[in-house]
C-alpha cells in the first residue's frame, strides 16, 4: 500500500489527534492535582493539545515527503 494513500494519511491523522488528546488529558489531570482551578486546568490542557498536535503534524509532514 502506498504510504501517501488517503487511508494511511487519515489513519495517521487520527493517531495524532488521539495522542494529542492523551497529552491534554494528562496535562489537565496534573494541573488539577497541582491545585489549579478548572478553567486554568482547561487552559493548560488546551495548550498541551495544540502543542502535541502541532508536533505530530510536523513529524507526519516530514515523514510523508
Amino acid at each position: 500500500m502506498n504510504p501517501n494513500s488517503p487511508a494511511i494519511l487519515l489513519l495517521a491523522l487520527a493517531v495524532a489527534v488521539l495522542l494529542a488528546f492523551a497529552a491534554a488529558a494528562v496535562s489537565f489531570a496534573l494541573a488539577r492535582w497541582d491545585g489549579a482551578t478548572v478553567p486554568a486546568a482547561l487552559s493548560r490542557s488546551g495548550i498541551a493539545f495544540a502543542a502535541a498536535l502541532t508536533l505530530c503534524l510536523a513529524v507526519l509532514t516530514a515523514v510523508s515527503r
